[in-house]
């Protein structure tokens, strides 16, 4: 039996392919950190808009308070609403510790300008707490499945317009106005000025 020699370039790609093939196979380590939520617009029935519109250009911080307590935040993640108010933020693994949060960390709405929104029951109202962990996932999103609540004309979106117009006024007639009259003193109407 004849045992055929090897070249260096198939020694090369069979090394190669070998490589992407553990690679792809045994997976990673790393586990997902995200946070799900909700927006609603409190005030879209009455204005009559849209939520669709109201919800566009809207984004969604995460943001935490640093750990060594100076009592400063720190933006951890950032996602966009969809058409439904539905969001979406993957955090940083190394945020996580025993399944836990290691900071506190707030939802926090902004407009599409960027501006942040004021938060409606104040920031107690946006924490975040653990909703499914596996072994591989941490899902975190807002205590008793509250919705981050905003009011389209403070924290406009893209899409729609929120100013009123002003209401519109007949106009009044001039009335016309009185002189008198220089040589005999009698109020006499010039008509306009």
């Amino acid at each position: 039996m004849r045992i055929l020699p090897i070249s260096g370039e198939a020694l090369v790609c069979l090394l190669v392919a070998l490589l992407f093939a553990v690679n792809f196979c045994h997976g990673s380590d790393s586990k997902t950190v995200e946070v799900v939520g909700s927006a609603e617009c409190a005030d879209c029935a009455r204005s009559n808009i849209k939520p669709s519109e109201a919800f566009s250009g809207l984004r969604v911080t995460i943001d935490c308070k640093q750990e060594n307590g100076n009592g400063g935040f720190k933006t951890r993640g950032t996602g966009e609403l969809d058409v439904e108010g539905e969001f979406k933020v993957s955090l940083p693994e190394e945020i996580v510790e025993d399944g836990e949060l290691k900071e506190d960390c707030y939802a926090q709405l902004h407009s599409a300008s960027g501006t942040p929104c004021p938060a409606y029951g104040g920031l107690e109202s946006s924490k975040l707490v653990l909703k499914v962990k596996t072994n591989e996932k941490h899902t975190f999103g807002l205590a008793k499945n509250k919705k981050l609540k905003f009011s389209p004309p403070i924290c406009a979106s893209s899409i729609a317009d929120y100013t009123r117009p002003s209401p519109v006024r007949p106009s009044v007639p001039t009335p016309p106005i009185w002189r008198r009259c220089r040589l005999c003193g009698r109020r006499i109407c010039c008509g306009k000025v």
